[in-house]
């Protein structure tokens, strides 16, 4: 942030004026600057959720909800998502430009060639019981990468900080695939360098040893899509997680497993997981317009899941891109002997053409098309959390590397409004 304000706004408490600093971002609102306000009047600010509070400055995303934009490092979603791909995306997020060939060539090389797991963490995903979620294996073996790494857990050292962050961008489809093949009983496929980073995801999650396995191109460069489309979105609950875990000094991998887990909950990571369930809840195409007419009931405590979004007011604009992903993945596997993917199509034609949710924003959203696509794909529900986590990998460790490197940066440390008791005397058990 810049050491000199903007411009300044008065504070009056109690007859008390307070100058407060204001900053101008390049983007978005004013920021007023209250660090200094209770050592000046004596007062916490009350904001919960944190929905009007800058707990940083950053450069990495930016988001304009009203006009449904999202910018990484300045360039736009869509076009990012529609001439990019991942790994080019990973390094514009790690480093602030979009690579040169040279550039990306070495990026490329260099995470491929740290795709494969220390052999003993094999023995750490069996300590599992058979049936965990994969999401549960993700939170600890990420976490447990530093007793296997611990050459790269120096926070204070660069260049054990830039191999960190590779390793973690590299190593999170191996993590995520292996949670996958254990829970449903499969030997462990190891990854292969010849493939891009997308189909080597694919080619661990579905290949086996008894059959080669050829990854469709089409399903390949949808999955890039869905990485390149949820690598990073501001400053979220599971980011602001990764940044208060790192503010403490934590080794990178405690960081991220931090995130893994505040990212496993329904109101964030699992939303595409929530639409799935829905579009199964409601059955067949020909049940649609009485969910329809449940959702506009506000008495009905059923929803449509997958649609409208708490930041984008206008529309998501990640979803365009994601719908024509899906539009290629449904024509390439079909729908017909699907009903999920059947009532999933219908519903967005039906929700489209109705005034109801035109007139309310109500537009069909990153989760609902992802959902589609991994839903067809054949991927269980319970992985669709662990690919988001896979493809935010990059976003957190980009703002880690971010918050480190901030000479203003300090251990977080959140105020309360305390409405408990105020001192009171113990009472021995035998008089209460």
């Amino acid at each position: 942030m810049a050491d000199t304000p903007s411009k300044t706004a008065t504070l009056t408490i109690n007859g008390q004026s307070i100058e407060l600093p204001l900053y101008s971002p390049t983007a978005g609102p004013d920021v007023l600057d209250i660090r200094k306000l209770y050592a000046q009047a004596d007062v916490f600010t009350y904001d919960p959720g944190f929905t009007s509070t800058a707990s940083c400055d950053s450069t990495i995303t930016f988001i304009d909800g009203d006009k449904g934009e999202l910018l990484h490092r300045g360039y736009p979603i869509d076009q990012l998502a529609e001439k990019s791909h991942y790994l080019e995306v990973c390094y514009l997020l790690l480093y602030g430009e979009l690579p040169s060939s040279g550039e990306l060539e070495k990026f490329e090389n260099t995470i491929t060639r740290h795709t494969m797991l220390h052999e003993q963490m094999q023995y750490f995903f069996r300590g599992f019981r058979r049936d965990a979620h994969p999401m549960a294996t993700m939170v600890g073996v990420v976490g447990a990468m530093s007793a296997f790494y611990h050459d790269s857990t120096d926070i204070s050292d660069n260049s054990q900080r830039e191999i960190a962050s590779h390793r973690l961008i590299a190593k999170m489809p191996t993590i995520a695939a292996w949670a996958y093949k254990y829970s449903i009983g499969q030997p462990f496929v190891y990854p292969r360098n010849d493939l891009s980073y997308a189909a080597n995801f694919l080619h661990m999650c579905f290949s086996v040893p008894a059959e080669p396995y050829h990854v469709n191109p089409i399903l390949s460069r949808a999955m890039d899509r869905i990485f390149t489309l949820h690598a990073d979105h501001e400053q979220n609950a599971s980011t602001s997680t990764v940044r208060l875990a790192s503010s403490s000094g934590a080794n990178p991998f405690a960081c991220i497993a931090a995130g893994i887990a505040c990212l496993w909950g329904p109101a964030h990571g699992g939303a595409n997981q929530a639409c799935l369930e829905m579009l199964k809840e409601i059955g067949s195409p020909d049940k649609i317009p009485e969910y329809i007419a449940r959702a506009k009931d506000k008495n009905d405590p059923f929803r449509l899941m997958g649609f409208g979004h708490r930041v984008y007011k206008n529309f998501d604009p990640r979803a365009t891109v994601m719908k024509q992903s899906a539009d290629e993945v449904l024509d390439l596997l079909g729908v017909e002997n699907n009903p999920v993917l059947a009532t999933a199509k219908e519903l967005e034609k039906q929700a489209l053409a109705d005034d109801y949710f035109s007139e309310k924003k109500l537009f069909p959203n990153v989760d609902f098309y992802s959902g589609i696509i991994l839903e067809a794909m054949g991927f269980p529900t319970s992985m669709f959390t662990p690919i988001f986590a896979l493809s935010r990998t990059v976003g957190w460790v980009s703002q880690w590397k971010e918050q480190l490197a901030d000479p203003h940066h300090r251990i977080g440390r959140p105020r309360q409004l305390y409405r408990g008791h105020t001192l009171r005397d113990y009472t021995d058990i035998e008089n209460r």
